[in-house]
């Protein structure tokens, strides 16, 4: 298939490759152009100077870039995405944004003729290298099946959620889970070396049993080594979480452990953490 990729970023950058790798006609566009440029070296492929450069003649346009102001630059006007595509290809959004903009561009992408997806992911920077993403996809069928073969190569699951917009809704369960699993480690992890404890050991004793999870066995050991600087940035948690809250009230729900995370990453923000892993919120008891 004739893909184009917009956004080279820590995720995109590897599943594009992936893309590449299993034989389709890969394009590329990223704001920074040395990182596409950086991209065809190591991949080949093309890349193009503007999205709608990298869309024209495109059966397939997957977007993953950082928010939902991101996805609408790259989308809409006169070098966006939604100009070069023909009727007949297909939009794949793997942002994690708004149930809202979900929507919109559903609609934006109807009236054009072209077929929309929401598909946001979960798994971090290891499972894009490593081709292992869990993805939550939102639209219709046909669509789906439309990209799958596109998909495939950066997938360990794909999962059809049902219409537009539950790709991401999906998406807020998934981080909120996140945020409240952190939320446990940091609480637990802090008393273990308040009281005494080998934390190395404790990861070890209790990451078989029930309360192992990802973030304990993949994180763990850097949270104890003060290890920050890579991984899912504070930024963009505090993102995803803004959506979730956003989302329940909506229906008239209350979030107060999304909530109580959401505040304790705002303030990790505000001490110049934002670029750290999630895992840096065990820094709320640095006091």
């Amino acid at each position: 298939m004739k893909v184009a990729f917009i956004g080279l970023g820590v995720m995109g950058f590897p599943m594009a490759g992936y893309q590449q790798n299993a034989g389709h006609d890969v394009t590329v566009y990223n704001r920074t152009t040395a990182k596409a440029q950086q991209w065809v070296e190591q991949y080949g492929g093309e890349f193009a100077p503007t999205p709608y450069a990298a869309s024209k003649g495109a059966d397939i346009v997957m977007v993953c870039v950082g928010n939902d102001d991101d996805v609408r630059s790259v989308a809409y006007g006169d070098e966006g995405i939604l100009s070069g595509l023909e009727k007949g290809a297909l939009l794949v959004d793997h942002t994690t944004t708004s149930h809202e903009l979900a929507l919109e561009l559903n609609d934006k992408c109807q009236a054009a003729g072209i077929g929309f997806i929401d598909a946001p992911v979960s798994g971090g920077q290891a499972g894009a290298e490593n081709g292992a993403l869990a993805i939550m996809i939102g639209g219709d069928e046909k669509h789906l099946m439309q990209a799958s073969t596109a998909i495939e190569p950066y997938a360990k699951t794909m999962t059809h959620m049902g219409a537009v917009g539950t790709g991401q809704l999906t998406k807020m369960v998934n981080q909120i889970l996140i945020g409240g699993v952190l939320q446990g480690i940091s609480e637990g992890f802090t008393l273990a070396q308040k009281t005494g404890l080998d934390l190395p050991k404790v990861i070890k004793a209790i990451s078989g049993g029930a309360a192992g999870s990802w973030q304990l066995s993949n994180r763990g050991e850097n949270i104890d080594k003060n290890i920050f600087d890579y991984g899912f940035a504070v930024d963009w948690m505090v993102k995803d979480l803004g959506f979730c809250l956003d989302a329940a009230e909506k229906v008239e729900f209350k979030l107060p452990n999304t909530e109580f995370v959401h505040e304790r990453y705002k303030e990790l923000q505000t001490r110049g953490l934002n670029r750290c892993d999630t895992s840096v919120l065990i820094k709320q008891y640095d006091k």
